[in-house]
């Protein structure tokens, strides 16, 4: 069975939000690999909220790190879903003790690293067909 955007015309993009460049530069390989087009990356979450505001056409999924420099991962979580609910926010983190801020907050997804890239590629297809992912 196809998936809704497997069956469209456009194709799903996706913001990475991280601040190791070599998880950054996987993620978007695997990704770009599965047939996403990654519109943008981020190396903090002040970068990641400015460069959100200013997406033309904004990202169908981002993949957001926490820790990270200037502005954490929930922090700029807040900021664009302030701006634009409907956003789908994969929170990408080795910190299991802010699981319930980050869903309080309507993030698609809470993702303990380390995972595998099957896993993140399926999680974002759940994110776009607007099924939460639970763990």
């Amino acid at each position: 069975m196809l998936l809704y955007w497997e069956r469209c015309d456009s194709i799903p993009t996706i913001f990475i939000v991280e601040d190791e460049p070599s998880l950054q530069s996987l993620y978007q390989i695997v990704l770009e690999f599965h047939g996403f087009e990654v519109i943008g990356t981020a190396s903090n979450g002040q970068e990641a909220v400015n460069k959100f505001m200013n997406f033309n056409d904004k990202p169908d999924v981002i993949i957001m790190d926490h820790r990270m420099p200037v502005k954490n991962g929930l922090e700029a979580s807040r900021e664009i879903l302030k701006e634009d609910p409907s956003v789908k926010i994969i929170i990408a983190t080795a910190d299991m003790d802010i699981e319930a801020e980050a869903r309080s907050l309507g993030v698609a997804s809470f993702k303990p690293k380390p995972f595998s890239n099957e896993r993140l590629v399926r999680n974002v297809k759940k994110a776009i067909n607007n099924k939460l992912v639970v763990y």
